[in-house]
């Protein structure tokens, strides 16, 4: 029976991954200005054709036009239009980076979408809160903010600081503004943005590498589904404990019997064996992080809402978990811990002076370690899936070759298949791996050696 299920599930499975790019390839061609009407497919001066989504715009300032804040499937060389232009093939990579990055809106299918709280602030005009739908797909500036690539921008300059405004569409070579480009990107990779025929250049929010003159505190697409996650956790165990409260005495049976396998297993095979001493001090701790990379592994697998946020590929959250360990472990560390760091005990004093800064080194490479690995390894999962999925799209050259797409579809469905089992292992491996080596950096930092005890 669950061979059967599997065998339903992973087919379905790969069919909305499919229907997932396809749609956000259509999407990202179709959207366009939401206020302007609609324009002739050429200007009779030039016979020159207004772009359409997804094409390049070269503008006069030399650089080139992005969309209204989603990935553009454009780069790959697919001919010529009637009218001599060079028209723009299916790009997997853009689509790629765009499924597998943050986001202020949850994509369902085609133009529907589920727009996010922004909750911006910059200094010089205090705290700006609203819907991401309020960008109108990157068309309109709001409170200063533009949306690129869905992600957030201040216009710097911008001479309203309140209310929506609507930007003017990127003009291409010939000085028209027709097309649906709303950000131009310059060379050396600034961007801009066009409102009543002043240019106005973009700003990121601050980050950890560096401060710029405002800060994003949006409920982002991998934020909310942290905040699902985290519900669903409490649901499911306040409401097993519950069963327990019930059922007292008995054997749990169902959803319970298989939680309780997962906790004795991290309990017995993590927990105990690397921190002996004080195993159910450090046990909650070891299990709130096991279930919740778990939890989001596999919410990440699920390519339709509330699924499909890249969570434990994205790595700001692996540093966050990686910076709650080195923080959990350091603070907790005993005497023989920080002295075998900055005086190793049974060597000659030339030594320690030599293994002291390698030992200290040791301290913050084992966070990074934490953190890379979860990281490197759910990503490279989710774009080798999207990567054999594009080949349909590659090889069909978006759906204009028939047998291209069945040979692309005879090459990607067995080996989609095989990596969606292999992301479905990796899911549990990673919050696996994580969980113990998170115990054993603990195990070491509250260890009581046996001379310690003697005296």
């Amino acid at each position: 029976m669950m061979k059967r299920a599997i065998a339903l599930l992973i087919p379905f499975f790969l069919v909305f991954h499919a229907r997932t790019l396809v749609a956000q390839h259509h999407g990202q061609e179709q959207h366009g200005d939401p206020h302007a009407q609609e324009q002739p497919a050429a200007h009779p001066t030039d016979g020159h054709q207004t772009p359409v989504g997804g094409h390049e715009n070269h503008s006069p300032e030399g650089g080139h036009a992005q969309t209204d804040g989603h990935a553009q499937p454009g780069g790959a060389d697919g001919g010529h239009d009637a009218h001599g232009d060079k028209k723009e093939g299916y790009n997997p990579t853009a689509t790629i980076m765009h499924h597998i990055a943050d986001a202020n809106e949850f994509h369902i299918v085609g133009d529907i979408t589920i727009p996010l709280p922004c909750i911006l602030y910059a200094q010089d005009q205090g705290l700006s809160f609203f819907l991401s739908s309020a960008f109108h797909h990157g068309a309109n500036a709001v409170d200063g903010y533009a949306l690129v690539h869905g992600d957030v921008q201040r216009v710097i300059g911008f001479p309203f600081k309140s209310g929506s405004h609507h930007l003017d569409p990127v003009p291409d070579a010939h000085g028209h503004g027709h097309g649906p480009n709303f950000v131009l990107e310059e060379a050396d990779g600034t961007r801009y943005v066009f409102h009543e025929g002043k240019k106005y250049a973009l700003e990121g929010s601050s980050s950890l590498l560096g401060f710029t003159s405002w800060f994003d505190f949006s409920i982002t697409k991998n934020v909310a589904t942290m905040m699902f996650a985290t519900v669903l956790l409490l649901w499911l165990f306040i409401g097993i404990a519950g069963t327990y409260k019930k059922r007292a005495g008995q054997a749990p049976k169902g959803l319970q019997n298989l939680i309780e396998l997962m906790v004795v297993f991290v309990r017995d095979e993590v927990v105990k064996p690397n921190i002996p001493q004080q195993w159910e001090r450090f046990l909650p701790y070891i299990l709130t992080i096991f279930f919740f990379i778990l939890i989001n592994n596999l919410i990440g697998l699920v390519p339709f809402f509330p699924g499909g946020a890249n969570v434990t590929g994205n790595i700001a959250t692996t540093f966050a978990l990686a910076i709650i360990a080195f923080l959990v472990t350091n603070l907790n560390g005993n005497s023989a811990y920080w002295g075998h760091i900055f005086w190793v005990p049974g060597v000659p004093v030339p030594m320690k002076l030599f293994l002291m800064p390698i030992e200290l080194i040791g301290i913050f490479t084992k966070p990074v370690s934490l953190f890379i690995r979860l990281f490197a390894n759910i990503t490279a999962g989710h774009i080798i899936i999207l990567s054999l999925i594009s080949l349909i799209f590659v090889f069909g050259n978006a759906g204009e070759s028939v047998p291209g797409s069945l040979a692309g579809m005879a090459l990607a469905i067995p080996f989609t298949l095989f990596m969606n089992v292999i992301e479905l292992i990796v899911a549990f491996m990673q919050a696996f791996i994580f969980s113990l080596l998170t115990a054993s950096y603990i195990g070491a930092a509250v260890a009581v050696h046996h001379h310690e005890e003697h005296h």
